[in-house]
């Protein structure tokens, strides 16, 4: 990935993705209008911040788009591997699924993040889009791979057309685990060397997010995988942390959408 800035607006993008085909954002923790914790670009009312300065900071990101909070879909995160197709007409509501899809030209999905895996996917061909959210139980539930199936059967999208990115998150070297995780993480992949790594002075081991959600892209047919080489546990200056911040923090987002007329 890389930085770019607009106004005093920083934001990530995919290196490898085609410019003007697709807008696409993931949002730091900078350039907003919060305090501490939430400081300062919180983009979340599912914490305790202040729902006037979120919905500020919400104008200030979707405004990268020309949208507004009731003007993206929103989802209401469940973690689980529920897909929820949408429209413009489900702008300003909130989906009960962590995977949205839409060929609708116009119409901008968004999610929220605080180490779990931000899933983008880009079928070119087809001109559809899907953003989703794995945490643990969503890799082992497989989130990304029914995102893959239902682009498939909806869209009549191939697996090998598709572009993948998958954004900050928790990294191995943050993300130290215990029962149940060990053992639903080996039901669901095996003993896949490097997934789950002891570290040195740790009793358990760290479980490695992205090296998972790759293996579920990959088993789902997906070819091209672009990852983002960045942990939200190590850059709290970037990023927000539920885990290094002890639950004492905001949520940064990630915006997604076809432009009209491309």
């Amino acid at each position: 990935m890389h930085e770019k800035q607009t106004g005093s607006l920083p934001y990530w993008q995919f290196e490898s993705w085609p410019n003007g085909r697709l807008h696409h954002a993931v949002f730091t923790r900078q350039g907003g209008v919060g305090y501490p914790p939430f400081a300062t670009l919180n983009l979340s009312v599912s914490v305790p911040d202040d729902k006037e300065t979120v919905y500020a900071n919400r104008r200030l990101a979707y405004g990268l788009l020309g949208r507004d909070t009731h003007t993206v879909v929103h989802a209401h995160l469940v973690h689980g591997n529920g897909v929820a197709v949408v429209t413009q007409a489900d702008n300003g509501t909130w989906t009960q699924a962590d995977g949205l899809l839409t060929n609708e030209p116009g119409c901008a999905l968004t999610m929220n993040f605080a180490d779990c895996v931000p899933i983008f996917l880009f079928d070119p061909v087809q001109q559809v889009i899907g953003l989703g959210h794995a945490g643990w139980q969503g890799t082992i539930k497989d989130l990304p791979g029914a995102m893959v199936q239902q682009m498939i059967a909806t869209f009549g999208s191939r697996s090998g057309d598709l572009l993948a990115g998958i954004g900050p998150c928790i990294g191995v070297c943050c993300y130290e685990v215990d029962e149940p995780v060990i053992s639903q993480v080996r039901e669901r992949f095996g003993r896949v060397e490097g997934l789950l790594v002891g570290q040195e002075g740790k009793a358990r081991p760290h479980l490695d997010l992205v090296r998972a959600n790759q293996l579920n892209l990959e088993q789902a047919g997906v070819d091209h995988i672009e990852t983002s080489g960045l942990c939200t546990a190590c850059r709290t200056d970037l990023f927000f942390s539920h885990r290094a911040e002890k639950g004492h923090t905001g949520r940064f987002g990630a915006v997604m959408m076809i432009p009209i007329g491309e």
